[in-house]
């Protein structure tokens, strides 16, 4: 036992970590960067990124000015998806409305709209959509689609005297409000670790190579592992305080749900940011200047954002897009995330984002090390 403990204390991965430790001290600039940058970012994107679209500018063209007709401006406003701003004289001011962006969906009523519903016919009025938003233009079609039901519904329960013959009641799990902060903030999460942890990694080397301090870490005894382990282990602690400053003030601020396990959490969590400091290690082993490093980071958070599943559900991507995002260890994070804070889900049905991540962290950093060579060359 004496002689593992002594192998350990000679082990040179203690003068890097010591080192790192104190570079990251002196760099207060960097260390409140990586910490309290996090705490802003949570705050703007959870406040301004929103899935669901509601309350549309509306303006109405009602050329009937009957009860029916009111009754249907009432019903499309009760959807939520709709905001009446404005009652206009007929199409052509709707279509300046619509030009000039103080409105986004134009409703028009005709004036035989109520005689063809006393007549027993259909009565037809037409939606007019702002369709170069395609997120809007579909919430717009879908609460057109939900009121058109609701008050034909309505109208035919008030003619038959009748019960509707079919009723679907609809139950959502885990965000039954259907929040959007409830489904983007543990996102940002797995977002802002991708972003701090590789790029604050990917200069590591590159820096101590502009520095000139790449030539006294070549003449030491350090081995390329322990130099490697020693840049990667003070940044996993940064950042678990990243995701920790998220979690409180998620749960603190946005009432993010926390139904699962946190120490299970934080353990996969590892899993995950051993992935992405890998990937920023393998960045620093390839760009010869900071300036270059940042660039091949940047190109690789981009599709970190738009294919892994964060706004956009992978599923309605073309299947090379899929198979793109499921080379992200953060498409796999998400997963993990999502299961454990919003559906409370445990280790039995994550293990197969688990294994996907474990693979990335085993692969990514054992790929950088045999890159590195200890030499300037």
């Amino acid at each position: 036992m004496s002689g593992t403990l002594a192998a350990v204390r000679r082990w040179t991965l203690w003068p890097m970590l010591w080192k790192e430790f104190l570079q990251l001290r002196r760099d207060r600039l960097t260390l409140a960067l990586v910490t309290g940058l996090p705490a802003m970012q949570l705050l703007l994107f959870g406040y301004a990124i929103r899935t669901e679209v509601r309350r549309l500018p509306t303006v109405v063209v009602d050329d009937s000015r009957t009860g029916e007709s009111r009754a249907l401006v009432q019903v499309l406003a009760n959807t939520d998806n709709f905001r009446i701003v404005a009652r206009v004289a007929d199409r052509d001011a709707a279509r300046r409305w619509i030009e000039r962006g103080a409105a986004r969906v134009a409703l028009v009523v005709p004036a035989d709209y109520q005689r063809r519903i006393r007549r027993g016919h259909t009565g037809v009025a037409q939606l007019l959509i702002d369709a170069a938003d395609p997120q809007s233009s579909g919430a717009a079609l879908s609460g057109a689609q939900l009121a058109a039901q609701a008050r034909g519904a309505q109208l035919l329960a008030s003619r038959l005297r009748l019960p509707p013959p079919v009723e679907i009641r609809v139950r959502p799990w885990y965000n039954p409000a259907q929040r959007s902060a409830a489904y983007i903030v543990p996102g940002i999460v797995g977002i802002l670790l991708t972003i701090t942890m590789t790029l604050v990694t990917a200069t590591a080397i590159v820096r101590e190579r502009e520095r000139g301090t790449l030539e006294q870490l070549i003449v030491t005894p350090i081995g390329k592992a322990s130099l490697m382990l020693g840049k990667l282990v003070p940044f996993v602690l940064v950042g678990y305080v990243q995701m920790t400053v998220v979690l409180v003030l998620g749960v603190l601020v946005f009432r993010i749900p926390i139904e699962g396990s946190l120490p299970l959490l934080y353990a996969l969590a590892l899993v995950f940011i051993v992935a992405s400091l890998g990937i920023g290690l393998l960045v620093s082993t390839v760009a010869r200047t900071q300036a270059q490093a940042m660039q091949v980071s940047f190109f690789f958070l981009l599709p970190n954002i738009l294919l892994s599943g964060y706004v956009f559900p992978r599923a309605a991507m073309p299947e090379p897009a899929q198979w793109v995002g499921a080379l992200l260890p953060l498409t796999w994070f998400l997963e993990i995330l999502r299961g454990v804070l919003l559906k409370g889900v445990g280790l039995a049905e994550l293990w197969r984002p688990l294994a996907a991540i474990a693979a990335m962290a085993c692969l990514l950093p054992a790929v950088a090390v045999r890159r590195f060579a200890k030499t300037l060359d």
